[in-house]
């Protein structure tokens, strides 16, 4: 029992420098928000502010075309959660449910994407945005988004499809239902764990993606929030509080995204033991 008490105080007390060491920075950020650039860099880097400069967050949304860069945001992300779950969904039926030649070819064809990274298709993509005639739309934004999201969440769906009996489905065609039936009212439901872990993982992906949206928008009018972040920086002086009080402002989504979703996620672990039970 001592043996046990001690190894439970070793692991508890892991767990709370790992939790300590994990928040800090973001403790860290939104003590940064309320201080001036001589508190920031001098007096005080990493104490809290002696003053709570809240003109930082009045500046950041006055002064800095925040809003604009947060709906941006908002529309990009949202529009890329809904193609790649509503096209991940359909693709993964079809290649793990319905037997036509090559669905196993189209199925491995989709999950290699997931080993090409972003900076390998960079040109290519900014070459195709442009034949296309996307530059100056969100579109330019959220089609590459959707793309490079597909490939995990096509593979994450054919997991969870692979696990749910078929004899739900041939119960509901006794029942009189046809195929898109089943599917709407059977199948999505099943797997509204993985809908929910899919819909937090590309949401953060969109919400907080730099690289091709530093490549792709030419137009200010539809910078996002991290792109935004970047002009920021004057040619001889930043206001450090105020671009702190957006990184702050620019994470409140993405924590109630997770908040919202986390026990569906948590569903997601074991949902597959519960159906094929």
């Amino acid at each position: 029992m001592k043996k046990i008490k001690i190894g439970d105080l070793i692991f508890k007390s892991f767990l709370w420098i790992y939790a300590m060491i994990s928040l800090y920075p973001l403790i860290w950020m939104v003590f940064y928000s309320f201080k001036n650039n001589e508190e920031i860099f001098v007096s005080n880097p990493f104490g809290f502010p002696t003053v709570l400069r809240v003109e930082n967050y009045i500046k950041a949304w006055t002064q800095y075309n925040v809003p604009k860069y947060f709906i941006n945001s908002l529309i990009v992300a949202v529009a890329t959660v809904i193609l790649t779950v509503s096209c991940a969904l359909l693709f993964s039926y079809a290649t793990s449910r319905m037997k036509w030649k090559g669905s196993e070819i189209a199925r491995i064809y989709m999950a290699l994407g997931m080993f090409i990274p972003v900076q390998a298709v960079l040109i290519p993509v900014a070459k195709i945005v442009k034949e296309l005639h996307l530059m100056g739309h969100y579109s330019s934004l959220i089609l590459p988004y959707t793309a490079l999201n597909l490939s995990f969440a096509t593979l994450v769906f054919y997991g969870f499809f692979k696990g749910i009996p078929v004899e739900l489905e041939e119960a509901a065609c006794i029942d009189g239902a046809n195929i898109y039936q089943a599917f709407f009212r059977i199948i999505v439901p099943v797997v509204k764990p993985a809908i929910a872990t899919l819909v937090i993982f590309t949401f953060l992906t969109a919400w907080n993606e730099f690289l091709l949206a530093n490549v792709l928008i030419i137009d200010a009018k539809l910078r996002t929030l991290p792109l935004g972040v970047l002009f920021f920086q004057g040619q001889f002086t930043t206001d450090w509080g105020a671009m702190g009080a957006t990184m702050v402002i620019a994470s409140i989504p993405t924590v109630l995204v997770y908040t919202l979703f986390s026990e569906q996620v948590e569903k997601a672990l074991t949902v597959g033991g519960a159906v094929k039970g």
